[in-house]
């Protein structure tokens, strides 16, 4: 959306971002890889395809929005995963802004048709900085501001990008209004710091073992990105941070983690859920090696993640001989330091950050479990067996 070319440096090689770079490229986006990513903006132009997100949701959301800003046509397709994920809860205040939609019935195959956007006042009915994400990037079309309130903050990378692009974006409490640029903004630099929620699988393994410590450098310090981290502090975990710098107001540094803490138990609620959404996962198999019981309440928005993570991690947590009851929004589990392994075989649901999951609950049982699809990971962290296997040559 910029005017020249951008440089990102460190961009992940996951496949989200794969997919999401060919369905720019697609809408006639230069982009080249050499020892950057460099992406020529401004170029669009309505797509001759079906725009494909794979498995990424943030893909098909937030080009849903740009596009419906810029008012371009498009069909938006997934795979099977992404299929069955919910598109209403944005596609309904799109057409309140004016967009035409076709869905299957609020999911995948989606289309939009390209008219003039307008501006909109909407009380966001989710937590969700995707849904926020989209509307925000939509908004930018609009001869209008656009107003969102939010029920609970949830991440704001959007913002502070569009803040530090010279976008004029107010926040009030949870209120958030957008005044629509007058021009494009310029070509910039930056690069993107390392990803918390792919970090939290190490941070919970080292947490785990006795005389282990890991510093992750470069990390996102963003404060809405956190929440795993803080609730950790709050369980008896030693982990701390430093912020060494900021790049488009993205805050930037260390954080070190250090094993053989006696854990408290889980409670985790509505208060939390918000913050550690794509940590639930690694959360759960770190109550499963908690003594006492732990209960995970609030999250039924794990259904409708790229699995039904309540379910997967249920059965998951059930080969592993954990003690641990399903409910409706969450889980009960009985945690154990001495955990009997009864089934090493894991139905990851295709799903990365179950795989992830189950992979370091057999790392830190030194009991390797059988992962039906290893290679789901490469949806978001293609090197981390590698990052896996190196901590495991540490451990002490």
């Amino acid at each position: 959306m910029a005017s020249g070319v951008s440089r990102l440096d460190n961009l992940s090689t996951g496949a989200d971002v794969r997919n999401t770079r060919a369905c720019l490229e697609a809408c006639g986006i230069s982009i080249r890889e050499e020892e950057a990513v460099y992406v020529r903006g401004q170029t669009w132009r309505e797509p001759r395809i079906p725009l494909d997100g794979g498995n990424s949701g943030t893909t098909v959301r937030l080009l849903l929005g740009v596009l419906a800003g810029l008012g371009l046509s498009a069909e938006f397709r997934g795979d099977e995963s992404l299929s069955r994920r919910p598109m209403k809860r944005i596609l309904d205040p799109l057409e309140t802004m004016g967009i035409r939609t076709q869905s299957n019935h609020g999911r995948l195959p989606v289309r939009i048709a390209g008219k003039p956007v307008r501006g909109l006042t909407y009380d966001l009915p989710v937590a969700s900085a995707q849904v926020k994400s989209a509307l925000l990037l939509a908004g930018l079309g609009a001869p209008e501001p656009t107003v969102l309130n939010e029920k609970a903050p949830t991440r704001d990378h959007t913002e502070r990008l569009l803040q530090a692009l010279g976008v004029t974006l107010v926040q009030s409490g949870r209120t958030l209004r957008l005044e629509p640029p007058s021009s494009p903004w310029s070509a910039f630099e930056l690069v993107i710091p390392g990803d918390p929620s792919t970090a939290a699988f190490l941070a919970a393994a080292t947490l785990l073992t006795p005389g282990m410590i890991v510093e992750f450098e470069g990390l996102s310090l963003n404060p809405t990105r956190l929440g795993f981290y803080r609730l950790l502090q709050e369980v008896g975990g030693q982990v701390s941070w430093v912020e060494e710098d900021q790049m488009m107001q993205e805050p930037r540094g260390r954080l070190r983690v250090v094993g053989g803490s006696r854990l408290q138990p889980l409670n985790i609620d509505r208060r939390h859920v918000p913050g550690v959404i794509d940590e639930l996962p690694i959360l759960a198999v770190l109550a499963a090696f908690t003594p006492g019981r732990s209960v995970i309440r609030d999250a039924a928005e794990l259904r409708v993640k790229e699995s039904d993570r309540l379910r997967a991690l249920f059965l998951g947590l059930t080969n592993l001989g954990v003690d641990v009851t399903e409910r409706e929004d969450g889980l009960i589990i009985e945690g154990t330091s001495s955990m009997e392994i009864r089934d090493r075989r894991i139905r990851t649901f295709h799903d990365h950050r179950i795989a992830m999951a189950f992979a370091v609950a057999g790392a830190v049982s030194h009991q390797p479990l059988d992962l039906d699809d290893p290679d789901c990971v490469r949806i978001s962290c293609p090197e981390f067996f590698r990052l896996l296997d190196q901590w495991e040559r540490a451990v002490p």
